[in-house]
């Protein structure tokens, strides 16, 4: 690798793409109760990466010196630049807050405080608290404990300043949890003259603070929200006398008590009451103490409820049905005649999950075997699973209980599907299994028939209608082969396949794509067409971006569309002038991985469930498949180039992160995800029973 190159901090870039999704919370032209939802969507990004991004420097803060040579950053530099940014974005999104209120008024939409309740509002609000949440409050009298209460990650409090009329001593601070556990965040009150008023579960608690402490002589309340936000890394240590499950589950209790990477507060609580917090939690300067405004975990408001207008939210739009996957036809007997791909949201999940249930009750069918990652909270994939072991169906799921911010949920599931008599295994020990696979093996006159699902997001309804996604589904036995290979190695962890087709980490990932990367620089070398075209989540592994410096500087055309971070810098002239990389947020989630290489006019295609990050190239269990069918390549290539002429949603991404809107030059605007359930919608049209045009954007 070339001293000479240069690389964007991996954080400053992540921040850089959230920045993207506060754009989208700002734009005007997104409807309202929308933008509202991009604002939780924020803040829930934004705590994630304080657990997980932030406590990993905080950590490596320790090392000194030596913490540059480890990651070419010095940590406390990069985190004094993360607060600055957080400080410039949290001013913004209270900009943008207040804005989106303004906003809700004109559409007769109001969130209202404690103090802006009606006589009539008042009273629905005390018999609400009354009803639902005092019994979950439990405040804590701050002047009577010795040790400050462990404030719980993923929590806020109110931190309450009381006091008694003319006795300045009298004055008392108490702490309470809001239960938004138990209680919805947001309450609809009565409607009145057509007006629509919400008010947060914060207010109902403070509206009611002198019913609370009704037993105190205290005249005066003031509340504030706070919140903690802790390190969330796991530390599985290595003692063999434990069960891999019993290492998981102590470590997801342990996070719980994890150090605080980052404290946020009102930035109207009174100095000397921030301090005294700030005293008795023994936090120190490089904790992240943020100012904030009035209301913390924004991440609530992605559930806001629906009211008002049909045009406050994006309309919605059914998931199309694949031409070849009717409900008449045995997936079996399409899939031995050809290969089909899903692109999800566009197109439903739900035929994954008839293919599960046609497999549960065949009488053909052998096994059933699965990689479990994340699942959805009332799972329809869970179900079918267990209804083919009520069928006499061996099943097998590889749970993977590394699985960040589901390990406890993944827990329960794999107990649950151990006690309906499915085969579980627990991932493989020192690698995470993100490969996302279904096999299925079927006795065919005589002989086993495999069938496969390989795919670049999760098993999980829920966020199939949000994430955009590929899945194959193949009978083709050269991949199915290797697919048992890779279900062998689940169960037997010293067997060893060889594997011609499969992309797999730790192992293949990083050298096929570096080969195929060097193959195009000897095709500009000679003077040849040489192109690369990539989609990835991120794009980090610094090795794998300096081939594609590289290749920019041998004459490669490559394109890249990275959703979230990318530490490639495009156009540097001598560097990488010419890559060109641009990022679409927009109403879905751009989670799939697509891989194209010219290959000297002979393209070849991958999809993958690893970005090139280099945990996903040599930590994890990762699979990436060859796209072998010339009609699917097709459909991959076509849906790329609708996203690279994305000009309402694509920003450009460069040296300066300026996340400016990409200009194309065409006069014509294309929304990409639009444009590609158009796309699919016109493909497909034979197996839609009835289309109306539509003039609004398309979503589900």
């Amino acid at each position: 690798m070339e001293n000479s190159y240069k690389f964007i901090n991996r954080e400053i870039s992540w921040l850089s793409f959230n920045e993207r999704v506060l754009q989208e919370a700002s734009d005007s032209n997104v409807p309202v109760l929308e933008r509202l939802r991009f604002l939780g969507i924020f803040s829930n990004n934004q705590d994630e990466f304080f657990r997980v991004r932030i406590a990993t420097l905080k950590r490596l803060l320790v090392l000194g010196k030596r913490a540059k040579a480890t990651i070419h950053f010095k940590p406390k530099k990069i985190l004094e630049e993360v607060q600055r940014i957080v400080i410039k974005q949290g001013k913004w999104f209270e900009e943008i807050y207040n804005d989106i209120q303004e906003e809700l008024k004109r559409n007769n939409i109001f969130i209202i405080n404690e103090k802006q309740l009606s006589p009539e509002q008042g009273e629905f609000v005390k018999q609400f608290f009354h009803e639902n949440v005092r019994h979950a409050l439990v405040p804590i009298m701050l002047n009577q404990v010795k040790q400050f209460p462990e404030l719980k990650d993923k929590a806020i409090y109110l931190a309450i300043k009381l006091s008694v009329k003319n006795k300045p001593d009298s004055r008392q601070y108490a702490l309470a949890e809001i239960p938004t556990d138990v209680v919805d965040r947001f309450l609809i009150l009565p409607s009145t003259n057509k007006s629509q008023y919400i008010i947060l579960l914060d207010d109902i608690i403070r509206y009611n603070l002198p019913e609370v402490f009704s037993a105190f002589p205290f005249t005066g309340f003031e509340a504030y929200t706070i919140k903690v936000t802790r390190d969330a890394e796991l530390d599985i240590d290595n003692d063999i006398a434990h069960s891999f499950l019993d290492k998981i589950s102590k470590s997801v209790k342990a996070r719980k008590k994890g150090e605080p990477v980052r404290f946020v507060h009102d930035s109207k609580i009174p100095k000397d009451f921030l301090d005294f917090i700030k005293t008795r939690m023994k936090l120190k300067d490089f904790d992240n103490v943020i100012p904030g405004g009035r209301y913390h975990n924004f991440k609530d408001f992605m559930r806001f409820p629906n009211v008002g207008a049909k045009n406050l939210t994006y309309p919605k739009l059914n998931a199309l049905m694949h031409p070849l996957l009717l409900p008449d036809k045995s997936y079996f007997d399409v899939l031995k005649k050809q290969d089909v791909m899903l692109h999800y949201p566009y197109q439903s999940f739900s035929h994954f999950i008839d293919l599960l249930r046609e497999a549960a009750i065949d009488p053909a069918v052998k096994y059933i075997k699965i990689t479990l990652y994340r699942v959805a909270t009332k799972s329809m994939v869970i179900n079918a699973l267990i209804n083919a072991a009520k069928n006499g169906k061996h099943v097998l799921a590889v749970v993977e209980l590394q699985a960040r911010f589901d390990e406890e949920a993944n827990i329960k599931w794999a107990q649950h599907l151990q006690d309906e008599g499915i085969q579980v295994i627990y991932g493989v020990p020192g690698l995470k299994v993100h490969s996302k696979l279904c096999l299925i093996a079927r006795n065919e006159n005589g002989k086993i028939k495999h069938y496969a699902n390989i795919t670049t997001g999760n098993y999980n309804e829920n966020t199939s209608k949000v994430y955009a996604d590929d899945a194959l589904f193949t009978s083709d036995s050269k991949l199915t082969k290797e697919v048992e290979h890779m279900f062998d190695f689940f169960e037997k962890n010293y067997k060893v396949h060889q594997y011609k087709h499969l992309v797999l980490s730790p192992h293949s990932t990083r050298k096929k794509f570096m080969k195929l990367i060097e193959n195009e620089i000897q095709s500009a070398k000679q003077g040849k067409k040489a192109e690369i075209f990539l989609k990835m989540n991120s794009l980090v592994d610094e090795d794998m971006i300096a081939r594609l410096y590289d290749a920019s500087c041998a004459g490669v055309k490559v394109r890249a569309i990275i959703r979230g971070i990318c530490a490639l810098i495009p156009g540097v002239p001598g560097m990488s002038e010419n890559i060109e990389v641009i990022s679409i947020v927009d109403k879905f989630l751009e989670h799939s991985r697509v891989f194209i290489f010219h290959n000297k006019g002979d393209e070849l295609y991958f999809i993958s469930s690893a970005d090139w990050m280099t945990r996903n190239l040599d930590y994890r269990v990762e699979t990436g498949v060859p796209i072998y069918d010339k009609k699917i390549q097709k459909e991959l290539r076509d849906m790329l180039e609708i996203q690279w002429s994305d000009n309402m949603k694509a920003r450009v991404v460069d040296e300066g992160r300026s996340n400016e809107h990409r200009v194309t030059g065409s006069r014509q605007k294309v929304r990409a995800q639009d444009a590609i359930y158009d796309y699919l919608r016109v493909k497909n049209s034979a197996a839609l029973l009835t289309y109306t045009p539509l003039k609004t954007p398309l979503t589900f």
